[in-house]
């Protein structure tokens, strides 16, 4: 199984990208996470460039959520909402195929508790028609992060093994059932 994660956060050094490698790290066996890094890389939305041939980190994008079944997305939040580069990046996939039906692990982390974020982006992926498996707004900041950068903070550690799980699980709806 394969699973696409991509970090809300432009800033290098993020504890929001500390968290999508955790995601990472955590994987069940068998199953591989792939972290997207582009979001940055994408041109401003405009449906004038949303036809063929795309912007080829559009492309890049859409076909990266294609050969996944599950998508990860770990975001902080800036004045009570997602980050603009975000957005911008889901806004590249309203149009596409590739997101319908689709889970996605949302976890939401910043130093407030980045419940704000966390709504707005339910209610974006859930209009996206994609399955949210909701791993929770956290309270989490840099301080939560090991000296080598990356997640050391246990209940959150938990709660992103538990939504991985439960990814896993409703990437393979008709699996769940006898």
């Amino acid at each position: 199984m394969k699973l696409l994660a991509i970090s809300g956060s432009l800033r290098a050094g993020s504890s929001t990208s500390a968290l999508v490698r955790a995601a990472a790290r955590l994987a069940p066996p068998g199953v591989i996470v792939d972290v997207y890094d582009g979001i940055g890389l994408l041109p401003h939305f405009s449906p004038d460039l949303d036809t063929e041939p795309l912007p080829p980190t559009v492309a890049t994008l859409r076909a990266a959520l294609g050969a996944s079944q599950g998508l990860v997305i770990a975001t902080p939040e800036y004045a009570h909402g997602m980050p603009g580069s975000l957005k911008n990046a889901l806004d590249w996939l309203v149009s596409a195929t590739e997101p319908v039906d689709m889970p996605v692990l949302l976890i939401s982390a910043s130093p407030g508790g980045a419940v704000h974020a966390h709504a707005q982006l339910s209610e974006v992926l859930l209009t996206m028609n994609m399955r949210l498996v909701d791993g929770g707004a956290h309270v989490f900041s840099r301080a939560k992060l090991g000296p080598d950068g990356e997640v050391n903070d246990d209940a959150l550690l938990a709660a992103v093994r538990r939504g991985l799980a439960q990814l896993c699980v409703d990437s393979h709806p008709l699996d769940s059932h006898p």
